[in-house]
């Protein structure tokens, strides 16, 4: 039997989808690129925006178009959030975000009885961590490890908390094992990555403890997903700095630069913190790449708390934003809330946003001249020109040089070209 799998969503999606596809695999099912040969095929969905839904209904749509005969299953955020939504999806299984461990019995049962199999199971508040298989594709030297799962916060605009559940977390042992089997299985960078990293806790463990977990397996460079910038605290950026591994690129779920549209969103942070944030990481970390996630087209947000936004990246000297325009959510505060902007304003706003972010990113790599940075090698770019990450996520590549992938070493920056950095390796830091 052959499954097929279709991702949409975040990297914890992507990772999860890993992980319920080697169950099947322990089941006897192989894995097939084509959906038109597959047996069973798997759409995981997201459901942060408004076109996230649209691009799973088209992706349904396509997929049964392609494999008529497949089990259908849909799985994920959407799922869980809006179950009775869900329940007019042309599913065969339908599963949530949580009991994915169910999905071999639940395709038994519907390959069994031709009868619609649905776990959606409301959370609780008290479920656990659910660990599924860490995998790898073997085409990849980084690999991503949930360590965390389900939020708190309820920000105004978000629905993810209604999809995840309470926070819940891997256990240090349990993150050590991991990183283990994947460094043998050739990983040479994991991602920590969770629906709120930050809130990291188990038996009294943090995330730097977190870290340090999974850097003692020998790992040689460990990089952290997106994170809630107000968990960051001195104590925890200056014991990260002390784990070796830990690479210096922070993305920080900033969402504003204003403190009125912050306030509106329910943030817990304000722009002074944010500010004193990314002066503590520059002074611990040296120059590393600071990233942002932003939300631009808030209900109510002015011209001027747009402009204010602008300003306050440009004066932080953010690397580079990531931008989504704000979209409703049924069932959210924000939804309800008046001042919703049209698209034509949110799109233009959004597209100012993404150009700053080009000009900032192009003068971080432009900051980058001259220095020595530790380079994981990952695939030739051309025929004698090998291309690689830094530890500050940067993408690099050595003209002349052909090194094997998955080879860490240190390069000296040479230039930039567009959105990369050019470089010759060396053997001494700057």
């Amino acid at each position: 039997m052959r499954i097929h799998a279709h991702v949409l969503g975040c990297k914890v999606s992507r990772t999860e989808t890993d992980g319920i596809l080697a169950l099947l695999y322990a089941h006897g099912w192989e894995y097939t690129d084509d959906p038109a040969l597959a047996d069973a095929i798997l759409l995981t969905s997201c459901t942060v925006t408004a076109s996230g839904d649209s691009r799973m209904r088209r992706a349904l749509r396509r997929l049964r178009e392609q494999a008529p005969h497949a089990v259908m299953i849909v799985s994920g955020c959407y799922v869980q959030a809006f179950p009775e939504e869900a329940q007019k999806l042309d599913a065969d299984i339908l599963l949530g975000t949580r009991e994915r461990a169910q999905l071999p019995a639940l395709l038994e049962s519907f390959l069994t009885t031709h009868t619609r199999q649905c776990c959606l199971v409301p959370h609780s508040g008290e479920e656990d961590f659910e660990q599924l298989p860490c995998t790898r594709d073997a085409a990849h030297t980084r690999a991503f490890l949930q360590i965390q799962d389900g939020c708190e916060r309820f920000c105004s605009y978000c629905i993810i908390p209604h999809a995840r559940g309470h926070s819940r977390s891997r256990s240090l042992v349990s993150i050590r094992e991991a990183a283990d089997a994947l460094y043998a299985d050739g990983c040479r960078e994991l991602v920590l990555c969770g629906i709120n990293l930050a809130l990291y806790q188990h038996n009294g463990a943090d995330l730097a403890a977190a870290a340090a977990a999974a850097a003692a397996s020998g790992m040689p460079r460990i990089r952290l997903g997106s994170i809630e910038p107000d968990s960051l605290t001195p104590g925890m950026l200056m014991r990260l700095s002390r784990i070796p591994a830990v690479q210096p690129h922070f993305h920080l779920c900033l969402q504003s630069g204003c403190d009125r549209t912050l306030r509106a969103m329910g943030r817990q942070d304000t722009c002074t913190h944010i500010a004193s944030l990314v002066a503590a990481l520059r002074e611990t970390f040296g120059n590393p790449c600071i990233t942002a996630d932003i939300i631009t087209g808030f209900p109510g947000e002015t011209d001027a708390d747009h402009a204010e936004t602008m300003a306050f990246l440009k004066a932080q000297r953010v690397s580079r934003l990531h931008v989504f325009r704000y979209s409703k959510r049924p069932g959210t505060p924000a939804a309800a809330l008046p001042g919703q902007l049209p698209d034509a304003v949110r799109s233009a706003r959004a597209l100012q946003l993404r150009t700053l972010s080009q000009t900032l990113y192009a003068a971080y790599l432009d900051s980058l001249a001259g220095r020595t940075l530790s380079v994981l090698i990952e695939r030739p770019k051309e025929e004698g020109v090998s291309q690689g990450h830094a530890g500050e996520y940067c993408t690099v590549r050595l003209p002349g040089t052909v090194l094997p992938r998955g080879s860490i070493c240190r390069v000296r920056v040479t230039g930039r070209e567009e959105d990369h950095l050019t470089g010759i390796r060396c053997d001494t830091d700057s």
